[in-house]
């Protein structure tokens, strides 16, 4: 007797393949179910691009020195600065597929190094294949003396900045 009690309480204490079988089939429609919920909640969730402003500060005035052109590179513009002493900001974004352009001084030109275009000081296409000149951007000054361009305006040739 003592024998069958013994062996009753060896089978209490192991799994029986159903419980197992449970388990595991529980197990499984749980993680599938919170993979489901999480990627619902995923696709349900705004996907935001964070984007820097259009408009920027590009220093002091007197930083630009009279018939001189400065390439912000970060904001990809070149800020001019005419003999006359008037500003006018263009972008250095090249109008073929996108370079970003560069002032070749010894030339007296913007240059693509990507395929070639030319472009004047005014960014008037001199050399293709840019179908169109550069773009030219607002700039203003604000009361401390601060150059501030706005990539969001574009604006014509005779737009230009008196100072």
């Amino acid at each position: 007797m003592e024998e069958k009690l013994n062996n009753e309480n060896q089978n209490d204490n192991l799994i029986t393949r159903r419980y197992f079988l449970e388990f595991v089939g529980g197990s499984s429609i749980a993680i599938a179910s919170a993979g489901c919920a999480i990627l619902t909640g995923q696709f349900l969730s705004p996907n935001v691009l964070l984007e820097p402003s259009l408009r920027f500060k590009a220093g002091l005035i007197e930083n630009y020195p009279t018939d001189s052109i400065t390439l912000d590179k970060e904001q990809k513009v070149f800020i001019v600065r005419a003999k006359e002493g008037y500003f006018y900001a263009i972008s250095a974004v090249c109008t073929h597929l996108g370079c970003i352009a560069n002032w070749k001084s010894e030339d007296d030109i913007i240059a693509c190094p990507c395929h070639g275009s030319k472009f004047d000081k005014e960014g008037k296409v001199i050399e293709g294949p840019a179908p169109r000149p550069l773009t030219r951007f607002a700039i203003m000054a604000d009361e401390h003396g601060q150059l501030i361009v706005d990539k969001g305006m574009i604006v014509g040739e005779d737009t230009i900045l008196k100072v």
